[in-house]
């Protein structure tokens, strides 16, 4: 209970502090107009209140990734919640704030058009393929995981497809609201239906939190406990826990989304509450459900903490039926059911489904964006929208049939990938644009850890090089090598820029 506190204030606190600090840093300038002002189009660029921009934008950004990453990164032990509250304060942050700001500055462009007037063109072109990439690849997660809650709560008609059973009806369902939501003006259907979605997404974490603390704190994790790794299997704690917790402490998804919103703010002092206040808002949640899922499977009596408990929890899932389940999906209804009983279990996992929908829809409306941005279409006419989004529709189908956790696992990665370019992105417009003259390091730092992070993982895990257990050393020094020279190439380009 002490650590879940203390790292809950702490999340607080760094808002009205680091996040001040990000701002003064950018420089904000409230007389400025911005894109919503100057380019209105009554389709993406749509004035709308802060409140409602708020949350729009959590919506957008807590999908599964802060409550089933969060589910992911407790299996690592208590460790998880440093990376949370420290991911969130000084890189999460500081990421979608500068994604949004940028791009507010920058006329509303997407992310890979912010990256490459930063980064050079051959950049911009890679950074479209990779978010485009990212978003199919979360799309197909955010369809999937709410499909497979659903099918727990409906008994509906599935579809078996190798050793996977996939919920058809409920994925053609919520396939048919992400077509829409694609496709209509920003207001019609988001900007309307995104705080209902937000209310009820508040209430599940609330509830969470209050039964946790109020009946079972005694049982909830430490980091006094020790920081050692416990995953189960053979998963360094650096760097597989640093991606397995993505949206809960950063994410290169929340760099498409912030240009969503970024279309819609009337005033660049929104940015703070908006951008870096989102960040916060869904670390909290990742927060509350790293320790639930650390919590709620402790069996004090037979001397099982909630870690190991839910690591044998886990494992009872595995049949031969279902020999890869959705875990998260799991853990997500037995608590929901057992803590806040049934009525409450079900508002509670229909908040928890209703998340990685929205993010889902809009995760396409930030792709049919960056093509049609990439390539200057006209976006007023619903031809030309649907011209760039059936594409869009049909790759994110056809990954439906691949494996759940494969797909995660990839998107996981490319998420942090896209993360360390945002970055890097940010800490050369600070350097050109700052108003502090060494601001520019509250993005150098957590681009190098990033960096870090995942060159280190492409080494390191399953999907990747995979070294064995001996040889990991090996991956760890070429990742140092390839961190230490983008260090090395910036400060170059440093020193040549300011000679």
């Amino acid at each position: 209970m002490i650590t879940f506190i203390i790292a809950l204030v702490l999340l607080v606190v760094g808002f009205f502090t680091y996040g001040i600090l990000v701002e003064k840093v950018f420089g904000v300038e409230p007389d400025r107009k911005t894109p919503a002002l100057t380019k209105t189009d009554g389709v993406d660029f749509v004035p709308m209140s802060p409140w409602r921009i708020f949350l729009v934008q959590f919506l957008n950004i807590a999908g599964l990734g802060p409550i089933f990453g969060a589910i992911m990164g407790i299996f690592y032990g208590p460790a998880a919640f440093l990376w949370i509250v420290f991911g969130t304060i000084f890189a999460g942050g500081v990421h979608d704030y500068l994604s949004g700001m940028m791009s507010i500055r920058k006329g509303g462009i997407s992310l890979p058009q912010i990256i490459g007037d930063e980064l050079g063109k051959g950049v911009k072109v890679f950074m479209l393929i990779l978010s485009l990439v990212l978003l199919i690849l979360l799309t197909t997660t955010f369809l999937s995981g709410p499909a497979a809650l659903l099918q727990k709560m409906h008994a509906f008609a599935t579809l078996s497809w190798g050793s996977s059973t996939i919920p058809i009806v409920w994925v053609l369902i919520i396939f048919a609201y992400y077509a829409l939501a694609t496709v209509l003006p920003v207001d019609k259907l988001i900007g309307r239906f995104y705080p209902i979605f937000g209310a009820m997404l508040l209430f599940m974490g609330i509830g969470i939190m209050v039964i946790m603390l109020g009946w079972h704190s005694s049982e909830m994790p430490e980091v006094f406990d020790g920081l050692a790794n416990r995953h189960n299997k053979d998963y360094p704690l650096f760097p597989m826990m640093f991606v397995s917790i993505a949206c809960g402490a950063i994410s290169g998804f929340h760099g498409t989304q912030s240009p969503i919103m970024s279309r819609c703010c009337t005033n660049e002092r929104q940015g703070r509450w908006i951008f870096y206040g989102a960040m916060v808002a869904e670390g909290i949640l990742a927060l509350i459900w790293a320790a639930a899922a650390g919590t709620f499977f402790a069996n004090p009596e037979a001397g099982v903490d909630g870690i190991a408990g839910l690591q044998e929890y886990a494992a009872s899932l595995k049949t031969p039926e279902m020999p890869k389940p959705n875990t998260p999906a799991f853990v997500i209804d037995v608590i929901s059911r057992n803590w806040l009983g049934t009525v409450g279990g079900i508002l509670a996992i229909i908040g928890v489904i209703a998340a990685p929908i929205t993010s889902g829809d809009t995760a396409l409306r930030s792709a049919r964006l960056i093509v049609a941005d990439f390539l200057h279409l006209d976006q007023r006419p619903i031809p030309k929208r649907l011209v760039i989004a059936v594409p869009l529709f049909l790759c994110v189908f056809g990954m439906v049939f691949v494996d759940f956790e494969v797909v995660w696992r990839y998107f996981a990665w490319t998420n942090q990938t896209l993360a360390v370019f945002t970055l890097w992105a940010g800490t050369i417009w600070l350097f050109k644009n700052g108003s502090y003259r060494y601001g520019y390091l509250i993005a150098l730092i957590p681009a190098l850890f990033m960096t870090m992070v995942c060159s280190s993982y492409i080494f390191i895990a399953e999907e990747g090089i995979n070294l064995a257990h001996e040889l990991r050393w090996i991956g760890y020094a070429v990742a140092g090598v390839i961190t230490l020279c983008c260090l090395c190439g910036f400060m170059f380009w440093a020193s040549k820029r300011n000679s």
